[in-house]
């Protein structure tokens, strides 16, 4: 399955079972043959993947260098980046050569970032090998790291020139990580595909069933919200529905112990809760939410008050001053912005 993003750089998201081993093949009509690659993952996935990728690189003609960091989200941080500067300049790097990111969401997040901005921009490939990168973060653009006081705080948008998905890759992804990603998924199908989400209700192991056709669709929702924002100034803050709340809980927990796709999941059973008090969202919705996503085996409770969770989301990115982008959905597949003080998002969540 190919999937076209007409972003400010077009590119084709390859969803395909046994992609990873054509990626020379697939990058090869992309870059000169000669081109130098810079493969980055992280400890956990370049041992069961590197070799793959790399062989299949390096029959199509690239000369491929790697740099492999300590796996953990408490790693996405500006200092392993300067460590994949440092391998880029003792490389002989140059702004035509290639950086591919074989892992999950925080290696595509740095390794675009370091595409982003080494020479002020060098091209990037996303391998994304998690359900939750697969589904969402390889595709849009969006690259970065935390700081110690808020989540992808530091970062550009700088687009992929390919996205090579191989749903292979998850079957050596523990129970949790496969679940938590499906929060992603989940998500997509709440703001905009009241179909997908309702396919969950009626069969919980949708996913480990059919992930070929699962990806792809949830890609092509991502594609559709990014191509009418790029910037995520608009429209695309709308696949921010739970990350508010979902952001807050992640720095709560130190960004350990409460994994990403959980506090997403989370975030949206709040968000919900916020809505229906508002009288915005059709009565019922979070406990729907809550139910698909205990049947995945993912928590629905914050652990925190939500005194804390709101204070925590003093640095949330959408944010006007005072004011937080919100985001609600009036009933499963729809949704929308709505503008509201931190008093008020207090007041909607006791």
């Amino acid at each position: 399955m190919k999937i076209e993003v007409r972003a400010d750089k077009p590119y084709t998201v390859t969803v395909e079972r046994g992609a990873l081993a054509r990626a020379g093949e697939l990058l090869r009509p992309l870059k000169k043959p000669g081109t130098r690659v810079m493969l980055i993952s992280d400890s956990n996935v370049e041992p069961l993947y590197g070799s793959t990728l790399r062989s299949s690189l390096e029959s199509a003609g690239f000369q491929v260098s790697g740099f492999t960091f300590p796996a953990g989200e408490e790693n996405k941080q500006i200092a392993t980046v300067c460590d994949m500067y440092k391998a880029l300049s003792e490389g002989g790097f140059t702004r035509t050569d290639l950086i591919v990111t074989l892992g999950g969401g925080v290696t595509g997040d740095m390794g675009g970032f370091a595409a982003a901005t080494f020479l002020r921009g060098m091209d990037f490939v996303q391998a994304p090998t998690t359900v939750v990168s697969q589904a969402d973060a390889s595709v849009g653009g969006k690259t970065g790291v935390d700081l110690p006081f808020g989540k992808n705080l530091v970062g550009a948008f700088h687009q992929p020139i390919a996205v090579i998905t191989d749903p292979d890759t998850l079957d050596t992804l523990p129970r949790h990580y496969f679940n938590d990603g499906l929060g992603e998924v989940i998500k997509h199908g709440a703001i905009a595909d009241r179909e997908l989400f309702e396919s969950f209700e009626r069969e919980p192991g949708l996913a480990v069933a059919d992930m070929e056709q699962v990806m792809g669709r949830s890609v092509s929702i991502k594609r559709d919200f990014v191509e009418a924002d790029t910037k995520d100034t608009g429209r695309r803050m709308i696949l921010n529905f739970g990350h508010t709340c979902g952001h807050a809980l992640e720095k709560l927990n130190g960004f350990k112990n409460l994994s990403h796709g959980e506090a997403v999941g989370i975030g949206m059973v709040l968000a919900c809760k916020a809505g229906e008090k508002l009288g915005v969202t059709e009565p019922g919705t979070g406990e729907r939410i809550a139910r698909v996503l205990e049947q995945n085996g993912m928590p629905t409770e914050p652990g925190f008050t939500v005194e804390e969770i709101v204070k925590a989301t003093a640095l949330d990115k959408k944010s006007d001053g005072d004011t937080l982008r919100f985001i609600l959905i009036p009933k499963i597949g729809e949704s929308m912005i709505y503008p509201m003080t931190r008093g008020e998002l207090l007041e909607a969540l006791s």
